[in-house]
């Protein structure tokens, strides 16, 4: 800030954001934050790969609308007047939940349950996920404990797996 001051300077500097929220990494992106004049936020729009989006994150004067351009034939940035703003949300777009009845077919499900099923007597719960997750493996599919047990119950619901008796 001295120096701005002393040296009647502008400094501009350029910071990546955090991938999970859309703050400025570490301490210097925080501290920078704290003293800029001007924050804004320049992305490529997820629509259109060609347009870069610049909209104001924060600043203390005037404000502006976001504004939108394209680098064009000959290199230079080009002004986009028909840019709409989008209402943005922040962070990454949240996934669906994981679904064994959307995600994996009824022929892969078979696959999977024909190879966990084919030599062994299954002894416990925890066997029983063991085997899930080698059948489906070979069919190229990966489940780790909490997708294992998603696949069970979804077995177990849709009869596919009929629990006998002990062991």
């Amino acid at each position: 800030m001295q120096w701005t001051d002393d040296r009647q300077i502008h400094i501009h500097t350029i910071l990546h954001q955090n991938k999970n929220d859309e703050n400025a990494r570490g301490h210097i992106g925080t501290e920078l934050n704290n003293k800029a004049e001007t924050v804004m936020q320049v992305e490529v729009d997820k629509m259109d790969r060609t347009v870069s989006v610049v909209e104001a994150i924060h600043i203390r004067d005037r404000e502006f609308e976001p504004f939108a351009f394209r680098i064009n034939d000959e290199v230079l940035p080009e002004l986009l007047d028909s840019y709409q703003p989008q209402e943005k949300k922040i962070g990454r777009p949240a996934k669906e939940p994981f679904d064994p009845y959307k995600e994996i077919s009824e022929s892969v499900h078979r696959a999977a349950l024909d190879a966990a099923f084919s030599n062994f007597c299954i002894t416990s719960y925890d066997d029983y996920l063991e085997r899930l997750k080698e059948g489906y493996a070979l069919q190229n599919i990966k489940l780790g404990h909490n997708k294992a047990v998603k696949v069970a119950t979804f077995l177990s619901n849709k009869r596919m797996v009929i629990k006998e008796e002990k062991g």
